[in-house]
């Protein structure tokens, strides 16, 4: 049976986001002269259209469709953003000069939205068939196993950050893979070798594009001061930018947390909406949460998120096949980079990656695409409750197995506890 307290969450955080569709656009509808409820009915719309996916897949066989689904969605997402570059003007919708948006009757879709839940799939797959426990492997024999995931993230940096113009989007699948490499067997000592080559990859990508280098300025001029009050001013007078432009995103997004306190200002009593705090509906829509219904609201969500996450990672941890934990895991660590890199940036901690808040921010493309990972877990969810014969230690029922992975056991528990127990040892050398 699926996970109902995984779906119950998931809903829970799509009613919410459905609410926020109509309290944080009333400005907007103004504004282009929309009808009162044009957002929230487009966005009720994708929530059922979110919900029906969910409960739909989770009555799938896992053994026949998780394969077929997840390798369907990475390589569809891959031949729809090489062509979207190519399509016409009147079937694509182009923001900053990159098409991101497929145009399919009334409503757009993003297809690097799926194309993340795939990737995950296509990781999770191919690692349970080639990476294992690293033992006493050296690091540049890991690094020689990686290669061609290096070559497929290549791949992936091209197609999002160069031709969707979309680094956020980069970040987080690039710190996805990371994670997944450690939870499928990786030393400790060359994930952190990974996480600090992913970093200064960035850092190039960042000092090589003109507009990223303003949006860095930008998000300095107005975190600066916090920032350099721990700095001694000996320091700190090196590091202050004078006449940079202050990001009024971020200003405007930390009055309104500001103005919404510990309780808030009440359902569609926020200021900041009305043309101060422009898409607050998507990229913002934590700040328009914490000025409606306060500390206590943003509380509340971040409950529900680490819920949802606990139930995600349960799962994994539960399941008895490689393919099914990494991917279960996978999607739990998509919905957590998205949301810390969210709410990272409307408080000004980091700069604004444009990352929207999954199932919360405004967009069918990522409630749905999230929708369909979610969905994914609970048709695994179903083949992990098992009742263990002691003498055997194996599960009585047949148990899922991804087709080209290989099935186990006790095995798998006692790879991820000596994995654990290994990486623990040498970060502490």
């Amino acid at each position: 049976m699926p996970d109902k307290k995984l779906f119950l969450l998931t809903t829970a955080l799509i009613t919410i986001g459905v609410i926020c569709s109509y309290t944080l656009t009333a400005y907007t509808v103004v504004l282009f002269e929309y009808n009162s409820f044009h957002f929230v009915m487009r966005e009720l719309i994708v929530a059922m259209i979110s919900i029906l996916i969910m409960w739909m897949l989770a009555q799938l066989d896992p053994d026949v469709w998780l394969h077929r689904l997840g390798l369907s969605l990475f390589f569809g997402g891959v031949v729809l953003m090489l062509v979207m570059p190519f399509l016409p003007a009147s079937l694509v919708s182009e923001v900053g000069g990159a098409k991101r948006w497929i145009r399919l009757f009334g409503f757009s879709l993003a297809p690097v939205e799926f194309f993340k839940v795939g990737f995950v799939y296509f990781l999770a797959w191919s690692f349970s068939r080639k990476l294992g426990h690293h033992a006493n492997m050296g690091i540049m024999e890991e690094f020689k196993r990686v290669a061609p995931y290096a070559a497929i993230f290549l791949l992936v940096m091209f197609l999002i950050a160069f031709l969707q113009n979309d680094l956020g989007q980069v970040i987080v699948l690039a710190l996805t893979l990371a994670f997944m490499l450690f939870f499928a067997g990786s030393s400790f000592r060359f994930f952190m070798t990974l996480i600090l080559g992913a970093l200064a990859s960035f850092i190039f990508l960042i000092v090589t594009s003109e507009h990223r280098i303003n949006r860095i300025l930008s998000w300095w001029a107005s975190a600066q001061n916090t920032i350099l009050a721990f700095f001694p001013e000996s320091i700190a007078r090196h590091l202050r930018i004078d006449n940079a432009e202050e990001a009024y995103q971020i200003g405007h997004s930390l009055n309104a947390i500001h103005n919404g306190g510990l309780f808030g200002t009440g359902l569609g009593g926020g200021t900041f909406k009305l043309g101060f705090l422009s898409e607050v509906h998507t990229d913002f829509v934590l700040a328009g949460i914490a000025e409606e219904f306060g500390f206590l609201g943003v509380f509340i969500v971040t409950v529900i998120f680490i819920l949802l996450l606990q139930r995600l990672f349960k799962i994994a941890n539960r399941s008895h096949n490689d393919t099914a934990y990494l991917f279960s895991l996978g999607v739990g660590l998509l919905i957590t980079f998205a949301f810390i890199i969210n709410a990272y940036g409307i408080s000004g901690l980091t700069p604004i990656k444009g990352i929207s808040v999954p199932f919360l921010s405004y967009g069918g493309s990522a409630m749905m695409a999230s929708s369909v990972g979610i969905g994914m877990v609970l048709m695994v969810s179903k083949k992990i409750h098992h009742k263990i014969d002691p003498k055997k230690h194996v599960p009585k029922q047949g148990h899922y197995t991804a087709q080209g992975s290989v099935p186990y056991h006790e095995s798998a528990e006692m790879t991820r506890s000596n994995h654990s127990h290994t990486s623990l040892e040498e970060s502490q050398r």
